[in-house]
């Protein structure tokens, strides 16, 4: 009994070793996760800028830089619309038009980002494209109702929508904080105020303002 009895401890033992080693492996093969948050970058790129907290109507920024001033990617994510031709005109004056030439994405924070007044957008992208954040996607321009104003970048950020419903995608959410905190180089997401906002307003909310 007592060779029996030695036996079986010596199993246990064995076994025991084998589980230790096998949970050893498995959390080594388990890759570790660096900080997956998004990271977030001011619109304007290599000019000097100013822009203030107050926009017309709705929420939104104007960011005043020269014109020819990079528009860059506030984040990484997908290219959602582009209108690379400006078809405003002050005797429609639509809505849909005022924007002139612009471009938005969707970042990997599910949030979408927009810019317009645009002098240009690379035709090197287009819609469907991955971008990182810090990537140009256009350039400081005056086009849309922006004609005769001084060169500036509309921003605005909202959720995504199917396309062309321009009253969202112009702004939901005033972004005075947010670039406020990436131009001093703070990682702040609005994605939880977005988020928030849209369950109040619903996905398509009345037009509103100018």
């Amino acid at each position: 009994m007592t060779l029996a009895v030695g036996r079986a401890f010596k199993v246990r033992r064995m076994n025991r070793w084998g589980i230790a080693m096998l949970m050893t492996v498995v959390v080594s093969a388990v890759p570790v996760v660096a900080n997956a948050s998004p990271q977030y970058a001011f619109p304007i790129k290599g000019c000097p800028v100013t822009f203030t907290r107050y926009h017309h109507n709705y929420p939104a920024t104007d960011i005043l830089a020269e014109r020819g001033c990079a528009f860059v990617a506030p984040t990484s994510g997908i290219i959602d619309e582009i209108n690379r031709i400006d078809r405003f005109s002050w005797s429609t004056n639509r809505g849909a038009d005022r924007g002139g030439k612009m471009i938005s994405m969707v970042g990997d924070d599910g949030v979408r980002y927009y810019g317009s007044h645009l002098q240009s957008i690379p035709a090197s992208v287009k819609v469907g494209d991955r971008v990182s954040v810090g990537e140009l996607i256009g350039r400081v321009g005056t086009t849309g109702d922006a004609g005769g104003t001084a060169p500036h970048l509309h921003f605005g950020i909202s959720w995504p929508t199917k396309a062309g419903i321009w009253w969202v995608r112009r702004g939901e959410l005033n972004p005075f904080d947010y670039i406020t905190a990436w131009k001093s180089g703070k990682n702040i997401s609005p994605a939880k105020s977005v988020a928030k906002l849209r369950a109040k307003l619903g996905d398509i909310p009345k037009q509103s303002g100018y």
